[in-house]
């Protein structure tokens, strides 16, 4: 008989893919022209952070399934702003790229996530530069050159969006370690969502007023609400199923889980999109990438263990079940913040963490501290 623990962490596990591999190919194929033809990224972006704000502000406030946590005014100016600036950008840069290159090369350019996340660490002080953890942070770029020389459709737009909107990425993640973390604050998914999506959503008015109300003013684009509804409902979703996971496994099977579904998904969109072909060079240009990726998650896994005390390992399996607590209690001093002063030094920090980019936004929560660290590879509406 199947032990039911580890029933319902497969069950999370295939949500994930599922929900992560759906919200990819959804949104390609309401932006693409040759499906729906809704070429409009940063509308699509605003109603996803409209919607997920919406539901987040009834969650807090009205059904107060979670407690708010203490924010002044100082904490929301120097930390949610400008990690909201950079959420908007990436999402923004992000699904602009749908519009250029196909779904199977935009997963293969993800693959330097690490790369520019560990750059932009380095820089910020918040990592150390390593001769291992540079050796693959090359062999990841070096996968990702041949993959791209490989690529049928290869354009020069859409690639420059894309690695735009991951560095974006990068520059948030590592600011959520040095702003938020500092302060000693946490933001679960939802009052994460109650916080950073509406001000993301302010952010990416500006550019939408100037770029695309003059479009949607002079062009005939259709809009059908239960398209856009059940898009920003898989989102939202994807958002949840992440922490749903994060509780129930550890940083291995997390990211392992990120590698399987980045497979599945290039196969599933040369399937469902006949027009993003790929080539062999494109997966020996992948498969290197990949190698140097898995090394990458190797060391930072062993790093972490490295860095745990034997009675933090034993009851490691009691901390990974997680329920919403009806109070303040996202207000806490994380690990990493009491044991290195605030500076990650490359043992499990933010700055160390994939997150999934097409979940709204994760921060680190009240989970183990293996569990804190987030799913590989990008935003609502990436």
């Amino acid at each position: 008989m199947i032990n039911k623990t580890l029933f319902f962490t497969y069950f999370y596990l295939f949500v994930y893919i599922l929900l992560s591999s759906g919200v990819i190919l959804y949104n390609k194929w309401v932006l693409s022209p040759k499906y729906f033809n809704f070429p409009l990224p940063i509308t699509l972006t605003m109603i996803h952070m409209g919607f997920s704000g919406a539901v987040a502000f009834f969650l807090v406030r009205v059904f107060k399934v979670v407690s708010p946590v203490k924010m002044t005014f100082e904490i929301y100016a120097t930390c949610v702003i400008p990690i909201s600036a950079f959420f908007a950008s990436s999402l923004w840069f992000g699904n602009t790229a749908y519009l250029h290159i196909s779904v199977a090369f935009i997963q293969m350019l993800k693959a330097l996530m690490p790369v520019a996340t560990f750059l932009v660490a380095v820089i910020c002080g918040t990592d150390k530069a390593r001769c291992d953890v540079f050796f693959n942070m090359l062999l990841v770029s070096v996968g990702v050159v041949i993959s791209s020389y490989g690529e049928i459709h290869f354009n020069v737009v859409g690639t420059v969006y894309q690695v735009t909107g991951i560095f974006a990425e990068a520059l948030r993640l590592v600011l959520t370690q040095v702003l938020l973390q500092k302060k000693g604050l946490s933001l679960n998914p939802i009052t994460s969502l109650y916080y950073i999506a509406p001000c993301s959503f302010v952010f990416l008015f500006v550019p939408w007023f100037l770029l695309e109300k003059p479009v949607m003013e002079v062009s005939q684009i259709q809009f059908n609400f239960w398209i856009f509804f059940s898009n920003a409902l898989c989102a939202l979703a994807l958002n949840f199923s992440i922490f749903l996971v994060i509780g129930r496994t550890g940083a291995v099977t997390i990211r392992v889980a990120g590698v399987l579904k980045d497979w599945i998904l290039i196969a599933l969109s040369t399937v469902i999109f006949p027009e993003s072909a790929i080539t062999w060079l494109n997966i020996i240009g992948y498969a290197i990438a990949l190698c140097g990726v898995v090394m990458y998650n190797y060391i930072k896994v062993r790093d972490v263990r490295a860095s745990q005390s034997p009675a933090e390992i034993i009851p490691d399996r009691m901390t990974k079940e997680w329920k919403f607590e009806k109070r303040s209690s996202d207000l806490y001093v994380p690990d990493n913040v009491s044991n290195n002063g605030g500076s990650g030094g490359g043992n499990g920090s933010l700055s160390d963490m994939n997150f999934d980019e097409e979940a709204p936004l994760i921060s680190s929560s009240r989970v183990s501290h293996i569990g804190r660290m987030q799913l590989a590879n990008h935003a609502t509406g990436k």
